[in-house]
């Protein structure tokens, strides 16, 4: 699948959301940041799932052996590698933990601990994991199977669009019945997969959208356009206002919320032809380019942002700096896209290199 500079982008305002949320300034952008992961969510489920519908259409089936090969080469080098970073002051202090060690090292800990062990943000990466595999593996079936049909022929009932309703309902139901009877439970209530995966499912509905019902899809949005958009608005207008790790109703309805907008945006994003200009006369090519640079960059970031906060606030402490938060933001943001752009370049491309050898895609 060829790279889309507004998608890109869309990944840049995300991870600026996330060092956001992990940096703070002020309550408002601390308590708005955490949308940031939400919108990976809706972009990694429709960018994933787009590209088994599209090796699906060219050859009628899916490899997922091939295909969760392909993804390991992209997300497990790094990870493995640069967790060895927060690693070290752990040995140093000889504190280390077995078993959320074990956790982190098979993307387990937003059941075992809540949350990444080595570092807490990891959590969203093992809610991604478990969607790769799962999602791809039950497709596989589906499709092999003949349970799973996937055309661009008008059906009057669509299993596939009523199966993903469904589970979207189904989450739903699992997030309001586990927040009311487990409401000690802080953290898993915020990041265990089966709670947070719908975000993932709406990017897949998205997906089908517009691999298979796009000329219906465009008409629809073109029609309904300004209506969709100021509901996507409503649905995000709360977010700086909510505290989301307590709030009942962000660990509820307000994920469904975050998903629909989100969902929209991306439609609105894929959708409209002329995208890239309405951006650039909004922000100037150059930022829209920088933005779409740090998304094409933001697995990396995600990474190695927890790091560099980390070790900014030990040299803050230790040679008591006087750094107000705005200015601790600049600098935190300014190195992690620094690095994160050098893990990418550098070592992510590397792997990618041996991978397309070995395993090349059949798209």
């Amino acid at each position: 699948m060829n790279r889309l500079r507004e998608l890109d982008f869309l990944r840049g305002i995300a991870i600026v959301l996330v060092l956001l949320r992990h940096q703070y300034i002020c309550q408002f952008t601390e308590n708005m940041g955490w949308i940031g992961v939400d919108l990976f969510f809706v972009l990694s489920g429709f960018l994933v799932s787009g590209l088994l519908f599209k090796e699906f259409k060219v050859y009628g089936n899916i490899q997922p052996k091939r295909f969760l090969i392909r993804r390991g080469f992209k997300i497990y080098p790094i990870y493995y590698i640069f967790n060895i970073l927060y690693l070290i002051p752990i040995l140093i202090d000889g504190n280390l933990k077995i078993i959320p060690f074990l956790s982190d090292f098979t993307f387990t800990q937003n059941y075992t601990n809540g949350g990444g062990y080595l570092y807490f943000a990891s959590w969203s990466l093992a809610v991604e994991e478990h969607f790769y595999f799962a999602f791809t593996i039950l497709l596989w079936l589906g499709i092999k199977y003949n349970k799973i049909i996937l055309n661009e022929s008008f059906e009057k009932r669509n299993y596939f669009q009523m199966l993903i309703i469904g589970m979207l309902i189904f989450c739903f139901y699992l997030r309001l019945i586990s927040n009311i009877e487990f409401p000690e439970d802080v953290g898993r209530n915020f990041t265990m997969t089966h709670l947070r995966i719908d975000s993932l499912l709406a990017g897949v509905y998205i997906a089908y959208l517009y691999y298979f019902r796009l000329n219906v899809t465009t008409q629809i949005f073109n029609k309904y356009k300004k209506i969709i958009l100021s509901i996507a608005l409503i649905c995000l207008a709360w977010t700086p206002f909510f505290d989301p790790l307590t709030s009942f109703f962000v660990k509820t309805i307000g994920f469904t919320l975050l998903y629909i907008s989100f969902g929209i945006i991306l439609l609105y994003f894929i959708l409209t032809p002329n995208i890239n200009k309405q951006l650039n006369y909004l922000c100037g090519s150059s930022i829209i380019n920088f933005i779409g640079k740090v998304g094409y960059c933001s697995y990396s970031i995600y990474i190695i942002h927890s790091f560099v906060i980390f070790y900014i606030d030990i040299i803050s402490l230790n040679y008591n700096l006087n750094i107000n938060n705005f200015s601790k933001f600049l600098i935190t943001a300014i190195l992690s896209i620094l690095i994160g752009m050098i893990m990418t370049y550098k070592i992510e491309a590397y792997f990618l290199k041996i991978r397309n050898t070995i395993m090349p895609s059949r798209i």
